[in-house]
Order: structure tokens, then sequence, then C-alpha cells
């Protein structure tokens, strides 16, 4: 009897720790499809089915060039440093923070590690603007660009 694969998600930085040589491999499986899909329906940015699952597409795209995710545990503290990426309320547009367990330093690195995130998503065709929030909490709001 063969197994049923589990459906693959992108780490977005809300849930368990996800690394290995099979993630790894089902990583750049998944975002070779994604830019697949663009080169199907032709275009250079993305593509409808990103601009629908933008938390998944931005995630994807993170975790595919090498940046590490954030994770929490089972009782939902947080237990890795990365990027975390989730929706923004009412809008098509995404959040992306670096975030890590308490005394990991992750805010000091936020400045930076955010900026690689753009680097990595812009030329993807996302729009990733810097703001900072309550705090002086660094974030990037990411959308699709038009």
């Amino acid at each position: 009897m063969s197994e049923v694969a589990e459906p693959f998600e992108a780490a977005t930085g809300d849930g368990p720790l996800a690394v290995g040589a099979g993630r790894r491999a089902a990583v750049r499986t998944a975002f070779e499809g994604l830019l697949n899909i663009r080169r199907v329906m032709n275009v250079s940015g993305p593509a409808q089915w990103e601009r629908l699952r933008p938390v998944r597409a931005v995630a994807l795209a993170l975790e595919a060039a090498g940046l590490p995710a954030s994770a929490v545990d089972g009782q939902g503290e947080r237990c890795a440093t990365g990027y975390r990426v989730s929706a923004v309320e009412g809008a098509r547009a995404v959040h992306v923070e670096w975030l890590g367990p308490p005394g990991s330093g992750a805010e000091y690195a936020a400045n930076e590690e955010l900026r690689r995130c753009a680097g990595v998503l812009r030329p993807l065709g996302w729009v990733a603007l810097e703001y900072r929030g309550p705090r002086r909490h660094h974030y990037l709001e990411v959308e699709p660009a038009e």
C-alpha cells in the first residue's frame, strides 16, 4: 500500500520548525512549480495563484531563498529566529517580521534581516516597504506590484 503524501505548506514562521534534506527538496519543488505557473501564465511578477494566497507565496519565496523561518513549539512559544509572514486584515498585503525567542536578539538583527527578505522579494515582483510600528518594531509590508 502506498502512503499518501502530506500537502506541502510553506513555513510562515508560526508553525513547527521545518528542517532537513527532505524539506529542502520539497521547498525547491514547490518553488519551481510556482515559477512554472508564472511561465505558463506569461507573467513576470506574481501570478493569480500568488495574489490569492500571498502569505503562502511570500513564505515560499523566502524559504526557497534559504532564509530561516521563525517557529513555535507545541506550547505556542517562539523557539527559532527568522521571518514570520502574516496576513494584513482587509488588505491584499502581508507583513513580514523578524522574530525569535525571548533573549535571542532578533529585534537587533531585524533591520538587516528584513532588508535581506526585501532583496529576495523585489526581484520576484513584490513591493516590499519597510515600516516601524509600536515600540520601534520593524516589519515589511509586502504586496504584488501592479
